[in-house]
């Protein structure tokens, strides 16, 4: 370390009395620069205020130069922030560069500074000497650097230089391959590109070969390169940014040749077939695996040749730039006396698509010009009088790329002329004269603000970007005097600075994301990611196919993101949602695959591939809480061991690409088949069967469960070689059931208690996602605690969720406070409970995940005091997922859905229970058992005894069928009380409802798509319920009027499904294996798909509606055209079971049969209503005043009786 160098300057105008720097006027114009005498490491600064005095800066920027021009911004921890400052006059605030920097000059920029007082400023250096070694090259210049073998480092190469350039193109080095193969470094664009060739291929940036790194480095400062090659790893990294890669095929750095080239391709008795753009610049430090390559060139050493004009210092011209960082900067100058017009040329770089660029507005009215830019290219035009079209030409494309891009503007009496990058020139021509005499004024960036009387109307917002080399009239300006007041006018700029940043360099975008940028903000494309949000950060797929189940998503293939927000990509599977969810792994070795001719030196290899990757495949078997592969290996005279020394014949290979010997069935350590654990293989002295080496098929198959094995990537069969030896073999997908990290939770009981977890850290993103449930109305249950900054989440009083620190996108707009007892989804902070004694939570939380990396909250849990592993109360959010009146059950880890009295099977007792009844054939369902109730065991026996009455019973179900009139439904009850369902032939397409005592009619398509309300009541109850038909009555009484026993007499022929008699499932019940005594079955009734939608013989059938109907108190609904009663009535309910498919197949069977009604008779057995009740009057709103239908005829006719019970 040399001695801190302690400076302190005073501005032109000091402050009499005060120790330190303190300028006049304290504003954001004014800086402390500082003279190291030579470049020198700087590795901190520290600060003070004005010595006894109010004056001092509370924050500031630091800037950098080699040459006391082109200055540049040092990014603190790559931060574009600046430094704090002092809180009073005396403390010292010290602050370590990190990275260190390597500059000549410094200055300091204060940007806040004591509101009492001003700015003033002691200021301390540290650093180190630095030393260094420089070559420049003219662009036609080359190093070649040759060496002998035994320099060569044994693991890896090494290079290390640092380069600066005004230039965007040149190679910075180039080394061969002995097969014609190279390695080229080189700037393109202002980006460093790093790229393979194999052969006499042309060298591709884009292609698969290569890798970019750095942006913008053709700024005139220093930029670090250090490139490793050991075999085929490579790592890149360009200013402490870092790219690791794998060369494409062979090319180890064994195999290169031992020389190097620097500055351009110099091959002396080679030929070069691809030329590339030599460097223009200066390089520092080439360092090749600790050789320094500029020392043994100064020295003239015989392993170097130089060609072309080469120094060794560093002479390249400065240019002074200019920063316009708002769209309200603008630059003023004044134009000079010209002969034959003016001429304006200048460079520029932005990354904005559109802004003011440079306008003229001459006195006396006469007609200007103005060059803007639109859509990234520029558009040249004349500043139209009133009255005057205007006339623009447009020139250039992509210009907003962030490179530099020269422009050329010649301007004469009649015409303007462009001309960008060299290309060809663009005129406008104009009706009348331009000045260009001294009075004109050339205005760069925005307008004037108002007031200044300069005339300027322009269409956009002002440039923002920055200029460099500008000439009026061929001579370049002078923007030193501009920045001291002695040229022209200005405001808002940054001089002799070019403050462009490459927001997309580093790629900020995740999981592939296309950034773009503009001057102040860069913006994220994630179309076609599977990832949303800034920076393409947070997945928009679940993590497993237990988190789709639990979104209530029925089985189909979805995409799966193993990590959620981390660097593994989503992949497609099928999801098979059973109790529990497995998750489907396809690879492309399904089929059986037979094996011949196969031995140890020709084994037959099979590799498999997967829908996923082996990482992505990793990652889910690690969340899984059990997977499983089936393999399948048949022999004859094909073992998988010799006998005679154990050599393996036959193996596997799994995930961690070792030899796996040991069989499905068995344990890795047993080494042996499942028939040997069993000890029943075919041959009792051997291990597995085929080892029995029979000259028969025979075969050894199980499942593959270790986990840590798999998925199994490859097969390997060396002994089918042999007179009748053959083998074959099948491999399964890779199955994975559950997720161990979806339902890992804790318990907190206490107030005080709380988990510890590593601090997150995060640049530009970050997540942090969990579930959490609480009764609690307040309380802190996420801290994340760093030295200055921090994150809190917090339940308060009010109910709404409150952060502190970030706002998290993820919530609603207006949040409300979670159910009691109900899981709410959250993305926040990272530890459980607090740490900072304030009130913590009292709740659960579950499925923690930093980053899509899952935290054990189970583990932690086990060894804290006051927090118990494991949450209850699944059901309290779970249980909407249990439709058709499934009963939600708790499980230790999850819940399940209990179909037991639900007319619907499956994991969430959606999938419909159906059977084809065949001619004849019936299902009585018995409400009452045969035997007594004191011996009763079915499961139905509690819902339904003693006395049953329906006095407001649902009942649903659905039917497809070609067979009319049918009996769909019948129920009987001990008095000679039914009901009856009944499909009847109508001639027309509509539904009928009718009762001894009154009727309903709905007219209307069967299968149309709007749902159908019908609406019955009676004003008694239906008691003593015996027993419910479905098909035909095999025992009809004789109380059963003549159209229930005519349906009832054929049955019913054709599909039924998903029957619910409020909490009884009878077709369930039928089909049920071992079934109770409550069901009997006569004839061919068997269990089929047929109600699950289209397809099969089902799809030839007419589809109706599922029904419904609800018995209810008294009360009417009249028929089609009277008006609607009041009073309490039921449903009857009729809605489409498929959809368009079915509904043509609907409108065919229409016109070749003629769509049927269904009738719904409810006969009360009662004492004969006298003539006298008949006559009587119909009294509106009476609970007795009913319509009847009639069933017999083609059609359907209403009218008014009334009756009694």
């Amino acid at each position: 370390m040399f001695p801190a160098l302690t400076m302190f300057l005073l501005s032109p105008f000091p402050r009499q009395g005060a120790g330190g720097w303190t300028p006049r006027v304290s504003n954001r114009d004014q800086w402390l620069q500082i003279d190291l005498g030579d470049r020198v490491a700087i590795t901190a600064v520290a600060t003070q205020g004005g010595y006894g005095s109010s004056d001092w800066v509370t924050s500031y920027v630091l800037m950098f130069s080699d040459s006391g021009r082109n200055w540049k911004l040092y990014r603190h921890e790559e931060s574009i922030a600046g430094f704090p400052g002092n809180a009073n006059a005396d403390s010292v605030v010290r602050h370590r560069l990190r990275p260190p920097m390597e500059a000549r000059h410094l200055r300091f920029l204060p940007s806040a500074w004591n509101r009492d007082g001003r700015i003033g400023m002691r200021v301390e250096v540290y650093g180190c000497p630095f030393r260094s070694e420089v070559i420049d090259f003219d662009g036609k210049s080359s190093v070649l650097y040759r060496f002998v073998q035994s320099t060569r480092s044994p693991v890896k190469d090494t290079i290390s230089l640092k380069f600066k350039t005004t230039q965007s193109d040149g190679l910075l080095f180039h080394r061969r391959g002995r097969s014609g193969d190279c390695i080229t470094l080189e700037l393109v664009k202002g980006r460093l590109l790093l790229f393979f060739n194999s052969g006499n291929a042309a060298p591709s940036p884009s292609g698969p070969d290569g890798v970019a790194l750095g942006s913008l480095l053709d700024d005139q400062h220093w930029h670090s390169v250090l490139f490793e090659h050991a075999r085929q790893l490579v790592t890149l990294t360009v200013d402490r940014h870092s790219r690791q890669f794998q060369a494409q095929g062979q090319l180890s750095h064994m195999d290169l040749d031992p020389e190097i080239s620097f500055g351009g391709i110099l091959a002396p008795g080679k030929s070069v077939t691809f030329q590339r753009k030599h460097f223009d610049g200066c390089l520092e430090n080439i360092n090749f695996n600790g050789e320094d390559i500029i020392d043994l060139a100064k020295r003239h050493r015989p392993q170097i040749l130089i060609r072309g004009n080469a120094s060794f210092s560093c002479s390249q011209p400065q240019s002074v730039p200019v920063t316009f960082p708002s769209s309200r900067s603008h630059l003023v100058l004044p134009g000079t006396l010209a002969q034959d017009g003016a001429s304006i040329s200048f460079q520029f770089r932005t990354w904005n698509q559109a802004g003011l660029l440079l306008s003229s507005w001459p006195p006396h009215g006469s007609t200007g010009f103005l060059l803007t830019l639109r859509d990234g290219a520029l558009r040249l035009g004349l500043s139209p009088s009133p009255g005057q079209a205007r006339s623009d030409v447009t020139a250039g494309v992509g210009l907003n790329d962030g490179q530099w891009h020269s422009v050329s503007l010649t301007v004469q009496r009649d015409q303007l002329s462009v001309v960008v990058d060299q290309a060809g020139a663009l005129t406008v021509r104009t009706a009348q004269p331009l000045e260009t005499h001294a009075g004109s004024a050339y205005l760069f960036g925005g307008c004037l603000p108002p007031g200044s009387g300069s005339g300027c109307e322009a269409p956009l917002a002002g440039f923002q970007g920055c200029l460099r080399l500008i000439s009026v009239n061929a001579q370049e300006v002078d923007l030193i005097s501009v920045q001291r007041g002695v040229l022209g006018n200005s405001s808002g700029l940054r001089i002799d600075s070019c403050g462009i940043l490459d927001r997309c360099s580093p790629n900020r975008c995740e999981h592939g994301g296309r950034c773009s940028q503009s001057w102040t903000a860069f913006h994220c494309n994630c179309t076609g990611t599977g990832y949303t949000g800034a920076t393409c950060h947070h997945p928009l797929y679940e993590q497993s196919c237990e988190a789709y189940k639990h979104r209530g998503e029925s089985s189909g293939r979805y995409y799966i993101d193993p990590d959620g927000s981390g660097p593994l990509q989503p992949f497609p599977a099928f999801c098979n949602m059973t109790d529990i969810s497995w998750t489907v792994m396809q690879h492309n070795g399904s089929a059986l695959t037979r094996v011949k001719g196969a031995d140890q030196e020709n084994a037959h290899w099979a590799a498999f591939q997967y829908e996923a990757s082996l990482e992505q495949l990793l990652a889910t078997i690690a969340h899984a809480g059990h997977c499983q592969q089936l393999l399948e290996f048949h022999c004859r005279r094909s073992r998988l061991r010799d006998s005679r020394d154990g050599t393996p014949l036959s193996w596997w290979v799994g995930s961690t690409q070792g030899t796996r010997t040991y069989r499905p069935g068995s344990a890795p350590e047993a080494q042996m088949c499942a028939c040997g654990l069993a000890g029943n293989c075919a041959d009792s002295r051997d291990r597995c069967n085929c080892d029995a080496d029979q000259d028969e098929w025979t075969n050894d198959t199980a499942v593959l469960s270790y986990k840590e094995h798999l998925p199994v990537t490859r097969i390997v069969v060396a002994d089918a070689a042999r007179p009748s030896s053959a083998a074959a073999y099948k491999l399964g997908p890779l199955l994975c059931q559950g997720d161990r990290s979806f339902w890992n939770s804790a318990s907190f009981h206490t107030e005080t208690s709380y988990l510890h977890f590593p601090t997150l850290h995060a640049e530009l993103s970050a997540d942090v996602s969990f579930f959490f449930k609480t009764r609690a109305s307040s309380g802190v249950f996420l801290e994340n605690l760093g030295i200055t900054d921090f994150i809190s989440l917090e339940l308060r009083c009010d109910q709404v969720l409150k952060t502190k620190f970030f706002q998290f996108t993820t919530f609603p707009s207006s949040p409300k406070a979670p159910p009691a007892g109900a899981w709410t989804p959250s993305c926040a902070s990272v530890s459980g409970g607090t740490a900072t004694r304030q009130r913590g939570f009292l709740g659960c939380i579950r499925s923690l995940q930093l980053n899509g990396k899952t935290l054990d909250l189970e583990e932690r849990a086990q060894v804290t005091p006051g927090v118990e592993p494991g949450c209850r109360g699944h059901c309290s959010t779970y249980k909407r997922l249990c439709r058709n009146g499934g009963r939600c059950r708790e499980r230790p880890r999850g819940f399940s859905c209990d179909c037991e009295l639900s007319a619907f099977s499956g994991p969430f007792c959606t999938q419909e229970i159906s059977a084809l009844f065949g001619a004849g054939s019936s299902v009585t369902y018995n409400f009452h058992e045969f035997y007594p109730l004191s011996t009763n065991s079915s499961p139905h026996a509690a819902s339904f005894h003693g006395d049953m009455t329906l006095a407001g019973e649902m009942i649903t179900f659905s039917f497809q069928t070609r067979q009319t009139p049918s009996l769909l439904l019948y129920v009987d009850s001990f008095y000679d009380e039914y009901l009856s369902v009944i499909l009847a032939n109508n001639g027309e397409s509509h539904l009928s409802v009718s009762s001894m005592c009154w009727c309903l009619l709905l007219m209307g398509q069967v299968d149309q798509e709007a749902r159908s309300q019908v609406s019955l009541s009676s004003g008694t109850e239906f008691n003593a319920v015996k027993s419910l038909v479905l098909g035909k009555i095999l025992e009809p009484g004789r109380h059963v009027d003549e159209d229930t026993a005519q349906a009832g007499a054929r049955g019913f022929s054709g599909c039924l499904s998903a029957l619910q008699f409020e909490r009884a499932a009878p077709l369930k019940a039928a089909l049920r294996p071992g079934r109770s005594g409550r069901t009997s079955v006569q004839g061919p009734v068997t269990s089929s798909e047929c109600g699950a939608g289209p397809g099969g013989d089902a799809a030839r059938e007419h589809t109706h509606a599922r029904a419904g109907a609800r018995l209810v108190g008294s009360g009417h609904e009249p028929c089609p055209g009277h008006s609607k009663s009041p009073g309490p009535v039921g449903t009857f309910l009729a809605h489409p079971l498929a959809g368009p498919g079915q509904c043509v197949v609907a409108v065919s069977i229409f016109v070749l049969l003629c769509v049927a009604a269904v009738a719904v008779r409810l006969y009360q057995h009662r004492s004969p209503y006298t003539a006298t009740e008949a006559e009587g009057p119909r009294k509106q709103g009476s609970s007795v005043a009913v319509p009847r239908c009639e069933l017999g005829g083609q059609d359907a006719t209403c009218g008014d009786r009334q009756a009694g019970f």
